[in-house]
């Protein structure tokens, strides 16, 4: 291969539209923008401007609030925990912590804490510490011969 003999895909360049060239480009003249009005001209933004009325943006009813400092949780479903101990990359035997919880990938980044929520089936017995769990999914471990230990948010998160 010489360098004058490099060139690009087919398809993959496309050559620009040149309007106002006459009438035979199919783009000639108003070039496309109609006739007169505010959007025929050059310099022109109006994207939420309705023509003096009142914006939609601005009549709507404006509600709620975010509280500023809300606790947001790493969310754990029993199926998906039953999933890596079958998979084999949580240790039953052990007990599981928020920590090898993050170690086996399970969950990405604990946040101001794990809660454990009781969609799925499980049907190993696990001994688990997490900072919330629902009583649906205290119920299904408790039953499958596991126990789970709740314990408080973590401290740097409660100081804030």
């Amino acid at each position: 291969m010489k360098l004058h003999e490099l060139h690009d895909n087919p398809g993959a360049t496309r050559k620009k539209k040149r309007v106002a060239r006459g009438p035979g480009s199919g783009k000639g003249k108003t070039a496309g923008r109609g006739i007169k009005g505010q959007k025929s001209r050059s310099g022109v933004a109006i994207n939420a401007y309705e023509g003096g009325q009142m914006p939609l943006y601005m009549r709507l009813p404006k509600r709620g609030f975010n509280k500023p400092n809300r606790k947001a949780f790493a969310v754990i479903n029993l199926g998906l925990l039953q999933k890596f101990v079958d998979a084999g990359k949580l240790d039953a035997a052990a007990e599981i912590t928020e920590e090898t919880l993050v170690a086996s990938g399970l969950v990405r980044r604990r946040l101001d804490g794990v809660r454990l929520l009781g969609k799925g089936e499980i049907t190993s017995g696990l001994k688990i510490t997490v900072t919330g769990a629902s009583k649906s999914a205290v119920e299904a471990i408790e039953k499958a011969g596991g126990s789970v230990t709740v314990t408080a948010p973590r401290a740097e998160a409660a100081a804030e």
